[in-house]
């Protein structure tokens, strides 16, 4: 445990100091390649925890010490400490031990190791009262920095309380059948074979009850199912393709959606983006589907004169970049990695994305909007001033009955996405 201590407590510095969580994981796992499968697991679960709620902890923390500890290796050591202790059913007194020996591999000095010893024991002690007051206000209550708690107050009167926590619960793990080559049901049975239990959220989504990495997932390898998120497995039913269709996926990587697109239809698909690496994933996602798509394209959606071929488009979706606000269930380095004035810039890349890719949708066709975000400045401000510039688009109703309006608020059981469809007249 002590090891498995000392990298959680890395690895939330590093995010904290600006790194992205997946990146921070990769490297710890290279730099660390003797790590078991239980340790790597223990480290992700206790990274994942202390970042979901990590301004409680330190509120706490900042209780518990009569000063800041000049040594930040020891801050994040007790914020694993503290999590592990609040949220864990590891025994207390070995979460304690572990965590005075780890402070001794940080700092050889007497006085540290009892530091640690008192601090932890301190809170033991007194865990119901200083748990009390740490939710006193909102931003530690819910674990988000006092902007974002104030933004979807504002935007969400009613559901903002609902959305935060939410954001702060372990996600589900969500199928998508592949119906090519297997229907919904033969894939429960096949489920049920292997001792699994599903239950059927909406269309081809399966909530797996106990989550499992995914190469223990029956036919995973041979291509009948994808592991999505129910929200996102919205999009391809909405653009509401048909055989034959001339089909575009801009800012496509990983490529859950354009896979998807292929499952519905025979269509030709256009596969962009401007990451290399990632079309890499989206090559191996067609490969295992035994999916195959018209192009593959290394290019910005924001420029499409470097690669378009002048041929319109039936259809066109535009998975923008994003905040990601509506994910943190997955990603609960976004909360602390997030500034306010990075929304008004995504929107701005969002708006030039989607200005460069309307002129290359046929008159009648309809493009897809799409972003895995709450903040209204990303999705329905941005489209509604969209609108105003081109009186030729449309804005249609989504068929979906599980959306409210356009966005999909995240709940227990799906991550949050907004999606418009505009039609050209």
């Amino acid at each position: 445990m002590i090891k498995t201590q000392l990298l959680a407590a890395q690895a939330v510095s590093d995010v904290m100091t600006g790194t992205n969580l997946t990146d921070v994981l990769n490297m710890t796992w290279q730099s660390n390649a003797m790590l078991t499968g239980q340790q790597r697991g223990a480290i992700q679960d206790l990274t994942y925890g202390v970042l979901r709620h990590y301004a409680q902890l330190v509120a706490v923390l900042h209780s518990l010490l009569n000063k800041p500890l000049q040594d930040e290796r020891l801050h994040y050591l007790l914020l694993v400490s503290l999590y592990q202790l609040s949220h864990s059913k590891a025994a207390s007194h070995a979460i304690v031990n572990h965590a005075v020996s780890a402070s001794r591999k940080l700092a050889d000095h007497a006085k540290i190791a009892g530091l640690i010893n008192a601090v932890l024991r301190n809170f033991i002690r007194q865990q119901a009262l200083l748990m009390e007051q740490a939710i006193q206000n909102e931003a530690t209550r819910f674990s988000y920095p006092q902007w974002w708690v104030d933004t979807l107050k504002q935007q969400y009167p009613q559901q903002y309380q609902s959305i935060l926590l939410a954001g702060n619960q372990r996600p589900p793990m969500t199928v998508r059948v592949n119906q090519r080559q297997i229907d919904l049901r033969g894939y429960q049975a096949m489920l049920a074979a292997h001792e699994m239990d599903a239950k059927v959220l909406w269309d081809n989504a399966l909530i797996i009850s106990k989550p499992v990495s995914v190469e223990k997932l029956p036919g995973f390898a041979d291509g009948l199912i994808s592991v999505q998120d129910a929200g996102a497995q919205l999009a391809a039913p909405l653009l509401a393709v048909s055989n034959g269709m001339r089909v575009l996926d801009a800012c496509a990587a990983p490529g859950g959606k354009s896979t998807h697109l292929l499952e519905l239809a025979d269509i030709e698909l256009t596969i962009l983006d401007n990451n290399v690496n990632r079309l890499q994933k989206v090559k191996e996602n067609l490969a295992r589907l035994k999916l195959s798509a018209h192009r593959i394209v290394d290019g910005d959606a924001r420029h499409p004169a470097q690669w378009w071929d002048g041929q319109l488009f039936d259809r066109i979706m535009v998975d923008a970049p994003c905040s990601a606000s509506g994910v943190v269930s997955r990603h609960p380095d976004i909360k602390w990695r997030r500034k306010p004035e990075d929304i008004s810039h995504f929107a701005q890349t969002q708006r030039t994305i989607l200005e460069g890719m309307w002129p290359l949708l046929k008159p009648g066709a309809r493009l897809l909007y799409i972003t895995c975000s709450i903040f209204q400045e990303e999705n329905d401000l941005l489209v509604k001033k969209f609108l105003l510039n081109h009186p030729e688009a449309k804005l249609l109703p989504a068929a979906h009955l599980q959306l409210n309006g356009r966005q999909l608020l995240p709940d227990d059981h799906h991550d949050g996405f907004f999606y418009a469809i505009l039609q050209k007249h």
